[in-house]
């Protein structure tokens, strides 16, 4: 019996980047497709594709944060089962001091992309153990995950390090139907072995228009193909304990 999932798209951007729609026609989009849980998240980077991005300053990012406020906000007022999160997309080839500007605590959910080797992951844990030491007792820490993530760089060699980074710093894998070869057959071993260790996966669509925010179901088939409802549901739990979420209810995030 298939498990009763969550419709959940954690990777969505809206024109703060390089998405067509608004925050607000995102949310009103999403009420119509039933989907239970979306993220807003934005690009956020100073390398080669900076124009993708509004969010360069402290008080443009603030604007963005103000804008999925309000519409957590208007969800929890008229009593709306949709459930919206503050995230962010950070490019990993933009500059280590670029990215230390970010303050973590303001966001529910931070997205990595273009981690393709181990001295990424190096970056990454330096990025991650900065974030803690400068955040404490500011806030919960955000939840955090890998966008369009591709394994074949690390199948062949190196896997072992990557399933334990990402144990260890609790950072869940991506479905992303825009990317589908990577999560192809080839990459079985490393699905075994996030099933295996518990890691936490979850459904992103990379939706740039409000006409994908529910291409869901593929990823949703395939995670039942590698067997790993359950490490959907370890996010789902996670969702649920940092932001004290009732499945019953609407509350929202942080504001």
């Amino acid at each position: 019996m298939k498990k009763n999932l969550p419709r959940i798209n954690l990777h969505i951007h809206s024109n703060f980047s390089d998405g067509k729609n608004s925050i607000r026609q995102i949310v009103d989009r999403a009420l119509k497709m039933n989907l239970d849980f979306i993220a807003i998240t934005d690009h956020f980077t100073d390398s080669w594709k900076e124009w993708v991005s509004k969010l360069k300053d402290e008080d443009k990012i603030s604007e963005y944060l103000e804008e999925i406020t309000l519409c957590q906000n208007y969800l929890r007022d008229k009593g709306k089962k949709l459930t919206v999160f503050k995230g962010l997309e950070v490019d990993l080839s933009s500059s280590e001091q670029f990215i230390k500007k970010i303050k973590p605590y303001k966001f529910d959910l931070i997205l990595f992309e273009y981690l393709q080797g181990v001295e990424t992951i190096a970056f990454v844990k330096n990025i991650i153990n900065f974030w803690r030491g400068t955040s404490r007792n500011m806030g919960k820490f955000p939840i955090l995950g890998l966008a369009h993530f591709d394994p074949s760089y690390f199948i062949y060699e190196n896997l072992d390090i990557l399933v334990s980074f990402l144990k260890e710093y609790n950072i869940y894998f991506e479905f992303n139907p825009s990317y589908p070869n990577f999560y192809a057959r080839k990459n079985q071993i490393f699905f075994d072995k996030l099933r295996e260790t518990n890691i936490p996966v979850a459904i992103g669509c990379d939706s740039h228009s409000i006409t994908s925010l529910n291409n869901i179901e593929e990823p949703l088939e395939v995670i039942r193909y590698y067997n790993l409802e359950d490490n959907l549901q370890i996010l789902i739990r996670a969702l649920k304990n940092n932001f004290n979420l009732d499945f019953g209810n609407n509350s929202q995030g942080k504001t």
